[in-house]
C-alpha cells in the first residue's frame, strides 16, 4: 500500500475536526449575533412601557403585536373586542371622550384572549375609559379558550429574563428586520402605533352584490344554547370592569352585525340574545357602567349596503357607531330611529 495514503487517512479525522469546530463557533457567534439584535431592536415591545412606548408594529399578527400596545405608549383608554370592533377609529374617540384611546381588538379573539389582553393593559397604567365591544361568543355557555391562532402566554405576563430568548424566531428576525427598515424610513409600519388598521378592502372596491352573498353566507344557525344556561365569559367581564377605577367612563356595546347574523326574535338564538343582554345589563348598572346595544333588528343592520359580510360592517358605519356611542353615554335614551338601545346608564 502507498505510505502517502496512510498519511492522508491519518490527517482526515483531524481535519474534519477542525471544521467541525469552526462551524460550531460560527453559528454560535451568528446565534448571538440575532439574540443580540431580536433584543436591541425588541419587535414585540418587551421593554414597552407607559415612559418607553414600542416601536413600530410590523407583526400582523394581533396576538403578537397587541400586547407591546397594552404594555407601552401615551394611552389611558382602551377598545377591546374582535374585529367588529377593529374599526373604530382611536382618534374619533379621542375627540368623542377627550382620551387616548388605544385600538386592542384583536379578530377571532375568544373572550378569555380579550380578558387576558385587558387585564395586561388595566395593570400598567392608569386608566380613563374602555370599551368593550360584545359578541356572540361572551354569550356563550362554553366559549374556547383559544383559537388556531398562536397565543404566546409568556408575552402577557410580567417580564422574566428567559423572555429575550423565548423571542427569538425566524419569525422574530424577520419582524425585527422590518421594524428597522421603518426606524429607518425606509418602510412603514403595518399597524397604526395605536393599535388602528382598516383591515376591510377599500371603499372604492364595494361590490353590492358580492357582500350580499357573503351576507347570506353568514346567517346564524338556528342551534343555540339554551337561555337559561350559564354565561361564563359575562363573569370574566364583571371581573374585568371591576379592576377599572370608578371614575373611569366604563362602556359595553354589542355589536351590531348585520341582522341575518343575529338570533331572529322568539327563536332559540333570539332567547338566548335577550338573555345575555339582559345579564350584561345588570353587569354594568352594578359596575358603573354605559351598556349600549346596536345588535338588533335596526335601519342599520338590515340595510345589506352597510356591510362587507354578515358581521363586518364599512367604514361609515364605524363613524357612526362612535358617535352614536357618544351621544348614548352623554343623553342616556335609545336612539329615536332604533339603531340602538341604552340598557344600563350609571
Amino acid at each position: 500500500m502507498d505510505p502517502s495514503s496512510h498519511h492522508r487517512a491519518g490527517r482526515r479525522p483531524a481535519g474534519w475536526v477542525g471544521f467541525a469546530r469552526s462551524f460550531l463557533v460560527c453559528a454560535t457567534l451568528m446565534g448571538l449575533a440575532l439574540i443580540g439584535f431580536v433584543a436591541a431592536v425588541d419587535p414585540y415591545g418587551l421593554r414597552a412601557a407607559p415612559g418607553h412606548p414600542p416601536g413600530p408594529i410590523m407583526d400582523a399578527n394581533q396576538r403578537l403585536s397587541y400586547p407591546q400596545i397594552a404594555r407601552g405608549g401615551p394611552f389611558d383608554a382602551a377598545v377591546f373586542g374582535t374585529s367588529t370592533a377593529r374599526l373604530l377609529d382611536p382618534q374619533a374617540l379621542d375627540a368623542a371622550f377627550g382620551v387616548r384611546f388605544a385600538n386592542l381588538a384583536v379578530n377571532a379573539a375568544t373572550p378569555d384572549e380579550q380578558g387576558r389582553l385587558a387585564a395586561l393593559f388595566l395593570a400598567r397604567r392608569p386608566i380613563r375609559a374602555v370599551l368593550f365591544g360584545l359578541d356572540a361568543p361572551w354569550c356563550a355557555a362554553d366559549p374556547p379558550a383559544r383559537t388556531a391562532h398562536a397565543f404566546p402566554d409568556w408575552l402577557y405576563a410580567d417580564r422574566v429574563p428567559g423572555d429575550v430568548l423565548r423571542q427569538v424566531s425566524l419569525r422574530s428576525v424577520t419582524t425585527a428586520v422590518r421594524a428597522g427598515l421603518a426606524d429607518l424610513g425606509l418602510t412603514r409600519a403595518r399597524i397604526r402605533g395605536d393599535g388602528y388598521a382598516v383591515f376591510t378592502p377599500p371603499e372604492a372596491r364595494y361590490d353590492l352584490a358580492r357582500a350580499q352573498a357573503h351576507i347570506r353566507a353568514g346567517r346564524v344557525d338556528s342551534a343555540a344554547d339554551a337561555p337559561e344556561l350559564p354565561m361564563p365569559a359575562l363573569d370574566r367581564l364583571d371581573d374585568l370592569l371591576g379592576r377599572v377605577p370608578a371614575e373611569a367612563l366604563k362602556i359595553v356595546a354589542f355589536m351590531p352585525v348585520h341582522a341575518g347574523a343575529q338570533g331572529s326574535p322568539g327563536s332559540a338564538a333570539g332567547r338566548r340574545e335577550e338573555a345575555c343582554k339582559a345579564r350584561a345589563a345588570a353587569i354594568g348598572k352594578s359596575r358603573g357602567a354605559v351598556v349600549v346595544d346596536f345588535r338588533r333588528i335596526s335601519p342599520l343592520t338590515t340595510r345589506d349596503a352597510n356591510y362587507w359580510d354578515a358581521l363586518h360592517y364599512r367604514l361609515p358605519v364605524a363613524a357612526r357607531v362612535v358617535s352614536d356611542l357618544a351621544r348614548a353615554v352623554a343623553t342616556g335614551r335609545d336612539d329615536p330611529d332604533g339603531i340602538y338601545r341604552v340598557l344600563a346608564h350609571p
